[in-house]
């Protein structure tokens, strides 16, 4: 039997705070700086942070997440059942009105849960465009997404990818990620920058750190080396391939591997050039925030990292797995100091306008409140001006 609810603001007259719940995965990914994005307070939501924990220690970043003010609950990483479980208890001791579950595979697990539990709505993100669907995980979601309200995709190849794998379209929207733009743009003007390379992006199979470590071989050879800095934590396994790489090719001296680091502000506001590497995205969040800090930005012309950059435009797309076309692409900039500058300067004024969180949080408050306003009988289709 389920525990009773609280009345409803209609039934009430009186109106109150939504409370949405938030699960994702404890990684810290890009996924789960989105949710840490939704979970800002204001006076339209309560929220509450679940992460699914990861085999490594993450104690002092929900401690930190604490001190800042968010309420942030855990739950195991393995096995699914025993999380889905745990989640479940929190639903039924919060009473969510909303359930959000980002990201493969925890939004199946959170669904689960918040189906089992009763949560009015469940929404689904999607962040990325290749993800490791097989066929029995592809068939659960395909069934859960019958019982979920909104299944949200971080860009227009997202939105597209999960239509071809067999979500209900009529579900799908599209709500593009978004960075805080002011964080990001403080950057020192151009003529004072390094020229330099900032590529911020985990370490694992997604990402092709080695292209760019190849390009930095070839920039060596003709007489041009450029110092790239790789930032971000990620697997120990993909971090050593890629340091044994540069040892490999006897780039060490110009290729700095400084692992997870806040100082990604300062560091893009200081250099000229900002890459992303790599075999597929969702929507590339380290690009918009190296372009917000007045970075020139070149990328893999693959899905995720062409809807932010037009090439010749806003930035320069290569060839993925291509180290001759990088290294190109980067000399050429280099050569021409002041074409760099006028894709850096465009680069961020599309990013301010069309990638600022702002957008992002008011289009996901309008989903919210349209599913709230609009309760979900299992046939009707989710309100798409939400995220328009």
């Amino acid at each position: 039997m389920q525990a009773p609810r609280e009345p409803s603001p209609s039934a009430t007259g009186t109106a109150r705070r939504l409370k949405i719940l938030h699960f994702v995965t404890g990684g810290f990914s890009g996924a789960t700086q989105v949710a840490l994005d939704l979970c800002q307070t204001d006076g339209q939501q309560e929220t509450l942070l679940v992460l699914r924990r990861r085999s490594q220690d993450i104690s002092n970043r929900v401690a930190e997440l604490h001190r800042r003010g968010l309420a942030v609950e855990t739950v195991p990483r393995r096995p699914h059942a025993y999380a889905v479980w745990r989640l479940w208890q929190i639903c039924r001791a919060w009473q969510p009105d909303i359930l959000v579950a980002h990201g493969f595979s925890d939004h199946l697990w959170g669904r689960y849960a918040g189906w089992l539990a009763g949560v009015p709505h469940l929404v689904h993100v999607e962040h990325n465009v290749r993800e490791r669907y097989t066929w029995w995980r592809l068939r659960q979601s395909i069934w859960l997404a019958r019982r979920t309200d909104a299944i949200v995709a971080v860009s227009d190849a997202v939105h597209n990818a999960l239509i071809r794998l067999g979500h209900p379209a009529d579900r799908c929207v599209t709500i593009h990620n978004g960075i805080d733009t002011q964080r990001w743009g403080h950057g020192l003007p151009w003529g004072e920058r390094e020229s330099a390379v900032v590529m911020a992006a985990r370490f694992a199979r997604q990402k092709d750190h080695e292209t760019l470590i190849r390009a930095a071989r070839l920039l060596m050879d003709r007489g041009t080396p450029m110092i790239i800095y790789l930032a971000g934590g990620g697997s120990r396994r993909w971090r050593l391939r890629a340091e044994r790489l540069a040892e490999r090719l006897g780039v060490t001296p110009w290729v700095r591997f400084l692992g997870a680091t806040d100082a990604l502000p300062t560091l893009y506001g200081r250099v000229r050039y900002c890459v992303l590497s790599t075999h597929y995205e969702g929507l590339a969040l380290s690009l918009l925030e190296g372009m917000a800090s007045g970075c020139c930005a070149i990328g893999s012309a693959v899905e995720g990292v062409r809807e932010i950059i037009d090439h010749g435009q806003t930035g320069l797309l290569v060839p993925p797995k291509d180290p001759h076309a990088l290294a190109d692409a980067l000399a050429g900039l280099v050569a021409t100091p002041h074409e760099g500058q006028r894709l850096a300067d465009a680069g961020q004024r599309v990013v301010r306008t069309r990638f600022d969180r702002r957008l992002m949080l008011q289009r996901y408050t309008n989903l919210f409140a349209g599913l709230a306003g609009n309760p979900f009988n299992g046939t009707a289709s989710p309100d798409r001006s939400a995220a328009s």
